[in-house]
């Protein structure tokens, strides 16, 4: 049996880590992650870019904050204002909305293992109630060592490295937080948006590692429906040898995709 809707609370703006020199650069982390867990990754990335790492409703230091992916987006631009914005997984799917809703907030956008969505209703019904109970067996007092060791056993992550997987980082979690944001802005939540992508303007590049099979294709529809016309708008990107966790998996060379990407498209 599921909880009862959690109830927005949508006082507190973002917690965010910053670091590095140049352009400004938003990025949002995945579910159980946080700010803490962008590694070699992020460091590269603030080699070219002034890095704003942001904790996401229901993580880290924005543990209390409770908003569904529109707010969530809305939150996200304002913890940075206008910027590059990459998001992963989760983070992708917040990014996405802020930058349909606020494009003039968002001057590129990278997206890596997203989505626009579950377009059947009956799967995204299904994909909700799965939501739904893993944040009852949460508040239920599941232990957050014990709901990360499954989370992290699952599919998405059998490619990745135990060093690549942040646990410590993730433990600066809570239960309460995850909870709030599997039933706010868990998969099942999201609506499709497939049909609003050609509204995009702005240059997108769309990353997934090649072993990840699933989110491969669903890149390849991103960058179809951002770029119907193939004007060169959209890219994708494929990293050799990782999973749904790419960035972890091949750091450096998930970092040069997209310094190359920001370099090619600088408006500067």
């Amino acid at each position: 049996m599921t909880g009862p809707p959690t109830a927005l609370d949508l006082s507190g703006a973002l917690n965010t880590k910053s670091w590095g020199v140049g352009p400004a650069l938003t990025i949002a982390h995945g579910f159980t992650q946080n700010a803490g867990c962008w590694g070699t990754f992020g460091d590269l990335l603030g080699l070219q870019h002034q890095v704003c790492a942001v904790d996401l409703p229901g993580h880290g230091g924005s543990t209390h904050v409770q908003a569904d992916l529109n707010e969530a987006g809305r939150l996200l631009g304002e913890a940075r204002g206008a910027s590059d914005y990459l998001g992963y997984s989760l983070g992708g799917r917040v990014a996405l909305h802020l930058a349909l809703s606020r494009p003039d907030l968002v001057r590129r956008l990278v997206l890596v293992g997203a989505t626009g969505g579950i377009a059947d209703g009956d799967a995204r019904s299904a994909r909700r109630i799965t939501d739904d109970s893993m944040a009852d067996e949460l508040d239920a007092g599941m232990t957050l060592s014990d709901f990360l060791d499954r989370w992290l056993s699952g599919p998405l992550f059998s490619t990745m490295p135990v060093e690549a997987s942040f646990v410590e980082a993730r433990r600066r979690n809570t239960t309460a937080g995850l909870a709030s944001s599997l039933r706010n802005c868990g998969t099942g939540t999201q609506e499709p948006l497939w049909d609003r992508l050609g509204s995009l303007q702005m240059p997108v590049l769309v990353i997934a590692g090649v072993l990840d099979v699933r989110f491969t294709e669903l890149g390849r529809r991103l960058v179809a429906g951002i770029d119907p016309l193939h004007s060169g708008r959209a890219y994708l990107a494929l990293v050799p040898g990782a999973g749904h966790a790419c960035h972890l998996e091949q750091p450096e060379l998930t970092a040069r995709l997209v310094s190359a990407f920001l370099a090619e498209k600088s408006s500067g």
